[in-house]
């Protein structure tokens, strides 16, 4: 792949609490060839109006995993679609089972629309450690430390020349040394400052593990209010809604 720029925008950054009045998980990366979302929490269809993203341009979703603030967006991305009759393919990549969770929601939400029926939606699944060719890109998924339930992994995403990297929700692991290995753009949880949590990472964890990561950039995410309160501590990219970013 040749290199060319690539745009990121941080639709919504914040944890499941909307600590910060940050909306929920959602990246938007802009490229030649493709348009996608990283993760599509509850509150990315607003945000994603807000910044004025045309959600019909997206081709591609990729859930990281089946937590509401990380794929709870996706029925109201999709109704959103149907009513306004989109034509274009969408593609959904995720964990096992995303179909069948999300026609859940949708009955559950609204209730006799049949959405995915009015809509050219492929729901693909991706496996650990197993990277996943698209056209116009691949992602190399690793499992990570969260939920159990929720199917939790970080991806490695490489598109024309450049490599983003994402923890996804997840407590310090080593599959993040292998994850982040000289990506461009490390896209790291840090949920809290100093208090130790199963299934998040307080940036006093993440810090003694530095020295193991060998990313070109860090960018540092999903902050509840006690990582917010400690964010002029912090030397490194802090993420907040609506941050651009130039790869």
């Amino acid at each position: 792949m040749i290199d060319s720029e690539i745009k990121l925008r941080i639709v919504g950054c914040g944890d499941a609490f909307g600590s910060g009045g940050r909306l929920n998980t959602c990246f938007y990366i802009e490229a030649t060839d493709t348009r996608m979302l990283i993760d599509c929490g509850a509150t990315s269809l607003p945000g994603l109006k807000k910044h004025d993203i045309l959600s019909e341009e997206i081709d591609t979703i990729l859930i990281t995993h089946f937590h509401g603030d990380h794929y709870g967006g996706l029925p109201f991305f999709l109704l959103d679609a149907a009513i306004h009759k989109r034509q274009n393919k969408l593609k959904i990549i995720s964990p096992p089972g995303a179909e069948e969770r999300v026609r859940g929601l949708l009955t559950l939400l609204y209730p006799g629309t049949e959405v995915l029926e009015k809509l050219d939606v492929e729901f693909l699944e991706y496996f650990e450690n197993k990277t996943f060719h698209e056209k116009h890109f691949s992602i190399t998924p690793y499992s990570v430390v969260h939920s159990e339930e929720t199917l939790p992994h970080g991806l490695r995403i490489e598109l024309e020349g450049k490599i983003i990297s994402y923890s996804g929700d997840t407590s310090w692991t080593d599959n993040l040394i292998p994850l982040s290995a000289d990506a461009d753009l490390f896209i790291c949880e840090c949920n809290f400052y100093n208090t130790l949590a199963k299934g998040h990472i307080a940036y006093s964890e993440l810090e003694s593990q530095l020295s193991h990561l060998t990313h070109k950039r860090l960018l540092l995410t999903h902050f509840d209010d006690e990582m917010l309160n400690a964010l002029d501590l912090i030397p490194h990219a802090c993420a907040y809604d609506g941050m651009q970013i130039i790869l």
